[in-house]
């Protein structure tokens, strides 16, 4: 009998504990804010979010534009605020749009947090991605290497996107010193269809002004530009992408584009999704204090999950990783 009801006790407490567990997450839900939900790297992002949210059992929106369009961003945040979520994960196409509904947000009492592409003077409770100042640097020095010190380049870039800020950043402090020359930085307005006929027209025009390389710093112009030197039989120009997409990957297989840096969107929205669930549990106080500039701070101020550098020597290895990760 005795053992009996030490049984019985066991298994009460074992009901208890799962009630609670399983109670904890009960009806609270998440968001994940993209630039371009369109884009397989944000897709990426997409998986890693809806992986962490059904590991802890949780409701979960993956949401945004499905272009370029940081006025978009900003009514989607909005919606996203009044459906009062226990946490939102967000990546910033403009600072300055966006800013004051973040601020709305976090005084509303939601936990919110930047990946991949920062708003750093919001109160944001921090910022998880890519160090992109290093991403630029280490272009830079490959760019250098490739155009033995000398050369003019074109960029593609969105300049009011502050991680690409910082990328660029990076690739002129890289090549300072060097006679290599960012001649030209094109602002693709998040189109790569501008990406395509703009390096369309260099080439056209190489002999009134020679261009030596073209630099990508963000997802959508590297497979581009590799057409059209592709296609229109070009030789000796470098190409530098950003991102791993397939069609880049390919090109670097097949010799036209040089390299491209690699980021981790996956373990940016699942490690983000996880830390977003401890704080609403932790019941964090004060969210729109200055934790960036608090030595006693109870969360980071960021949080880097890496990049890497791809190139011919190691494409296929990264491939065929991707592939065992994502069973295709």
């Amino acid at each position: 009998m005795k053992y009996r009801n030490l049984l019985v006790y066991v298994l009460l407490l074992a009901c208890v504990s799962l009630i609670s567990c399983g109670g904890g997450h009960s009806g609270e839900n998440y968001v994940l804010i993209a630039v371009n939900v369109k884009i397989p790297y944000w897709q990426s992002a997409g998986s890693g979010f809806s992986h962490a949210t059904q590991e802890l059992g949780l409701g979960f929106n993956f949401t945004g534009p499905d272009t370029y369009d940081p006025s978009a961003e900003r009514d989607e945040l909005e919606r996203a605020i009044a459906s009062k979520p226990a946490g939102i994960l967000i990546s910033v196409a403009d600072a300055g749009t966006v800013k004051d509904s973040i601020d709305k947000g976090v005084a509303a009492g939601i936990p919110i947090v930047t990946i991949d592409s920062d708003a750093p003077t919001s109160k944001r409770l921090f910022f998880i991605g890519t160090n992109n100042y290093q991403v630029g640097l280490s272009g830079g020095k490959r760019l250098a290497q490739e155009l033995k010190g000398k050369g003019t380049v074109v960029v593609f870039t969105m300049p009011t996107q502050p991680n690409l800020k910082e990328r660029l950043h990076g690739y002129q402090d890289a090549l300072e010193g060097s006679q290599i020359k960012l001649a030209h930085i094109e602002d693709i307005k998040g189109d790569p269809r501008v990406a395509f006929d703009t390096t369309t027209q260099y080439i056209a025009n190489d002999k009134k002004e020679h261009i030596d390389a073209f630099v990508c710093l963000e997802a959508l112009s590297g497979k581009e530009v590799a057409n059209v030197i592709n296609s229109n039989g070009v030789k000796g120009k470098t190409i530098m992408a950003m991102d791993a997409e397939p069609e880049t990957l390919t090109w670097i297989q097949k010799g036209v584009i040089a390299a491209t840096i690699s980021q981790k969107p996956y373990s940016m929205a699942y490690v983000g999704l996880k830390m977003l669930d401890e704080l609403h549990h932790s019941g964090l106080k004060n969210l729109d204090s200055d934790w960036t500039h608090d030595s006693f701070a109870p969360v980071p101020a960021f949080v880097d999950t890496g990049s890497a550098l791809v190139d011919k020597s190691n494409v296929d290895a990264f491939v065929a990783a991707a592939k065992s990760m994502s069973g295709k």
